[in-house]
């Protein structure tokens, strides 16, 4: 089984990878088509691919599990 951080998702990952990328292949750099483009960004994704490590999450489950059972805090009806 996985767990995932209670405050991220999939989709964090997905949001921090596209800003790795705008800075290290995209921003500053000058592109004269698409293709020259697309080109960085499968070059960059190859590097990284050959260099990258799993991330390392620094909580365990139980830490994890404790966090998101979250008390009631309003007299709301379900």
């Amino acid at each position: 089984m996985h767990f995932t951080p209670t405050s991220a998702s999939w989709m964090n990952m997905v949001e921090i990878f596209f800003g790795i990328i705008t800075r290290q292949a995209i921003r500053r750099g000058t592109f004269t088509s698409i293709g020259d483009l697309v080109s960085a960004i499968r070059t960059f994704i190859d590097a990284y691919n050959e260099r990258c490590e799993p991330f390392l999450w620094t909580k365990t489950a139980d830490d994890i599990l404790s966090k998101a059972k979250r008390k009631t805090i309003s007299d709301t009806r379900q």
